[in-house]
């Protein structure tokens, strides 16, 4: 029996696995914010209905302003897009035939859409009996052959983010060997803002930064994103996107999220403060837990325990959790958990104790 590769679809799962799907279904498989999206949304969108009969604005206003005052960095640093997923196939053009380094176990779609480009890749594979940590070393001689390095921070799956000196010699080793560094942050707005390296944007011209609004903002049907860069990849970016790629009702949303300060804190606090309960749970119970700091950690059982037992246990009784088979390095030993509210969680640690409790 062969899993669906991502998670965030549960009807999809329960009928590829020929299951029949119960009348409730807690979905952990996503990393989406528990609260949904702001208030603010909802109370503005009778006027946000009005863009649907306009043409967008070209380049993705008013949600380019709003990035450029966030992040407090120029217009022609910033590119806004229809979701990271669409940045990603954007910048993997920039890298058409060339060589990319990517650190596994990581998002599968950096090498998905850097495949369609004809683009070699070098895989490293962290270990998890070394807490996924970084070989800053061997990741050094890779990238001494390549063209640009993949670096998800903090991580998915592990939510694991390197430390600020990790990071920032694999930029300055990239400047001399002329390796570009892709950083993709679309997490850290869970953790801290000021941990994000868009500051460092103008001291680097070899560092490139994505950010996704689905996560945080619980939006990932409007479809929104950006790229952080030097002006000269932001201009050949928009040579590759189609034109008007950022609708309006989502350029509006995108400006009204950025304001939300206090919802983001909210959503940060009950993020880490559900992770470590979750992750004192199951260290109770004597798994190896990822040291997160996302709003989602990996586990692996103890002993000859079977992830996937577990896995289609919590499946018959509306639980799904994200498998790991298809992620390199995790080989299907572990399993991924999204933050959700209080009560979700409080149901999820009851299911996994009865299953504890009999294996």
């Amino acid at each position: 029996m062969q899993l669906p590769e991502h998670g965030a679809n549960p009807h999809h799962l329960y009928e590829r696995l020929d299951m029949p799907q119960p009348k409730t279904v807690l979905d952990f498989s996503e990393n989406v914010n528990p609260f949904g999206m702001p208030e603010r949304v909802v109370h503005e969108w009778p006027i946000l209905l009005s863009k649907m009969t306009a043409y967008p604005d070209p380049i993705g206003e008013p949600f380019l302003s709003a990035t450029t005052r966030f992040h407090q960095v120029k217009k022609d640093s910033v590119f806004v897009g229809n979701g990271a997923a669409e940045l990603l196939a954007l910048l993997a053009e920039r890298y058409r035939g060339k060589r990319a380094v990517i650190v596994h176990p990581t998002f599968s779609e950096y090498e998905s859409t850097l495949r369609v480009k004809d683009v070699q890749i070098k895989r490293i594979v962290l270990s998890g009996e070394s807490g996924f940590q970084l070989p800053i070393e061997a990741i050094q001689h890779a990238m001494g052959k390549a063209d640009v390095l993949y670096l998800c921070t903090p991580n998915n799956p592990t939510g694991i983010l390197p430390t600020r000196v990790e990071i920032t010699e694999l930029i300055r080793y990239g400047e001399k060997v002329d390796c570009e560094i892709i950083l993709d942050e679309a997490f850290i707005d869970f953790v801290d803002e000021t941990l994000s390296f868009i500051p460092d944007i103008e001291s680097y011209t070899n560092l490139i930064i994505v950010r996704s609004m689905t996560k945080m903002y619980a939006i990932p049907g409007i479809r929104l994103g950006y790229v952080i860069a030097h002006p000269s990849v932001i201009s050949q970016i928009k040579k590759f996107a189609p034109h008007w790629n950022v609708n309006g009702i989502a350029a509006s949303i995108g400006e009204i999220c950025l304001k939300e300060k206090a919802f983001v804190e909210k959503s940060v606090m009950h993020s880490a403060r559900e992770r470590e309960k979750l992750a004192g749970f199951l260290l109770a119970h004597e798994c190896i837990v990822t040291e997160s700091v996302a709003n989602f950690l990996s586990f692996k059982l103890n002993g000859d325990r079977s992830a996937r037992q577990l896995y289609v246990y919590l499946l018959k009784r509306g639980i799904v959790l994200r498998h790991s088979e298809n992620f390199l390095g995790m080989d299907g030993n572990w399993l991924r958990v999204g933050v959700k509210s209080e009560a979700d969680m409080h149901v999820l640690k009851e299911e996994l104790a009865k299953w504890f409790a009999d294996n």
